[in-house]
């Protein structure tokens, strides 16, 4: 993508303000980063371009993979970063780059003890339901399963640290100089332009899914797809990256999610579907194996007459899913709809009775179907849900290249003496496409990567 202006320039004789460690976004990548640069002696300052830290994490589930934790050890788990490591490579066809798989399986454990023990943050397992991919139950996520509570969590983590945190302040301009990067350009609400110095740059800020231009450029079968990430994911650390000559990777990996209610534009569990659920189309026609996962499912879904589709399911995987609270939005909604019949659910939900109902009889209560898909649940039991949905991005997963401390390589593969990433700013680990995304891989990647970035030293004065 051609550049008018460089995202880039030399530094000014003299900044507005000076910091230690500058992060840039306070998702839970930045957070997490700012809380172990802090406990590593660093002077750290956080800035974020919204009114309160958010980001990506805010609109998830909140849920972060990890293996061998202590949670998992008292549950009578067994699990360890090994098998962590195959399961993420054998999701993405092993397109990973096997040291950063490595790195984030065997820094999860660690990350999630410590902000137990060292920060209170309760984390539990979701322990109900297997997600698409893992071999052992490891979504570690806190009560509500909500990145709004994660969120709220590391936020309240900062303050009591006593970590400062700036908001409504967007970072647009990055000086460098000599290899070294001395600080950033920041626009306040006003319109008034500031400069930030620094020692230590960390890019916490989101990937790149709101840029339409770049979304068409490198990921064009999602391009028609509800953007259903934050506003601020716009792909400055691309851009940046590009004009360092940093290395790029993955850039047309993602994650989608074929199962948001629309046109409510409300996360549905795919637990609903992991338990004996289906996705038909407005023909009451099954159209895929639903167990593949659901980034695969947007692009799925968006091929469908009218890119969309329902979501078919019977009152125990609801009440599985009613722990996520956008499941319980959606109820208080009106988006799901419930019945004791599948002609009254096809009348409710505007489709073929006739249709829904060889559809349903043709779910085996064991065993494989045409698809491939394998069911073991007894199928689908009165009463009966159904909730319209369509194919949505959520975040991108391709991203800056980084070391074992989250150090921005070049591309020559030599760090950056002083610039690290995270989050949707750093490649992650979903290979190249969205049939890599592994659940949870998004979180992983921002909090690992975060918490190497803030404790890591650099190598400039």
């Amino acid at each position: 993508m051609t550049q008018r202006n460089s995202p880039v320039a030399p530094p000014p004789e003299c900044f507005d303000l000076d910091s230690e460690t500058l992060i840039i976004g306070a998702g839970a990548c930045g957070l997490i980063a700012a809380l172990s640069a802090r406990e590593s002696g660093q002077e750290v300052l956080v800035i974020e371009a919204d009114p309160v830290p958010s980001g990506s994490t805010a609109l998830s589930a909140g849920l972060i993979p990890a293996a061998g934790t202590k949670i998992q050890k008292s549950a009578g788990i067994t699990d360890d970063a090994r098998l962590f490591a195959q399961d993420i490579q054998a999701k993405a066809h092993n397109e990973n780059e096997q040291a950063l798989v490595d790195t984030l399986t065997e820094n999860a454990a660690p990350l999630i003890d410590w902000l137990m023990d060292h920060h209170g943050l309760p984390f539990s397992l979701v322990s109900d339901f297997d997600y698409p991919g893992h071999s052992r139950r490891r979504m570690h996520g806190l009560p509500s399963r909500s990145g709004a509570e994660l969120i709220d969590a590391l936020r309240a983590a900062c303050e009591e640290e006593q970590i400062d945190i700036i908001c409504e302040r967007r970072a647009g301009l990055l000086f460098h100089e000599n290899g070294v990067v001395r600080g950033v350009g920041v626009l306040r609400p006003d319109g008034v332009r500031e400069t930030i110095g620094c020692r230590k740059l960390i890019l916490a800020c989101n990937g790149f899914g709101g840029n339409r231009e770049l979304v068409s450029e490198h990921m064009p079968d999602i391009k028609g797809g509800l953007w259903f990430g934050h506003d601020g994911n716009r792909g400055e650390a691309v851009h940046w990256g590009q004009a360092l000559g940093a290395e790029l990777r993955h850039l047309g990996a993602y994650q989608g999610h074929g199962n948001v209610a629309h046109p409510h534009g409300i996360l549905i569990s795919w637990a609903v579907i992991t338990e004996g659920g289906i996705q038909v189309n407005r023909l009451g026609q099954r159209f895929w194996n639903e167990s593949q996962g659901y980034s695969e499912a947007a692009r799925a879904v968006l091929s469908q007459p009218g890119g969309e589709a329902f979501a078919i399911f019977d009152a125990r995987m609801a009440d599985t899913a009613r722990q996520f609270e956008d499941f319980k939005r959606a109820e208080a909604a009106g988006a799901i709809r419930t019945n004791d019949t599948i002609s009254g659910l096809a009348r409710d939900l505007g489709l073929p009775a006739d249709n829904l109902m060889q559809t349903i009889a043709g779910i085996p209560a064991e065993g494989r179907d045409a698809f491939g898909r394998a069911f073991s649940n007894g199928g689908l039991q009165a009463p009966y849900c159904g909730v319209r949905v369509t194919g949505a991005l959520f975040h991108t997963q391709g991203g800056l290249r980084t070391d074992a401390e989250a150090r921005v390589l070049d591309k020559t593969g030599a760090p950056f003496a002083n610039l690290f990433a995270g989050g949707g700013a750093a490649c992650g680990v979903s290979g190249r496409s969205d049939g890599g995304y592994l659940s949870g891989n998004g979180l992983l990647s921002a909090a690992v990567l975060g918490w190497l970035a803030g404790k890591a030293l650099t190598e400039s004065g």
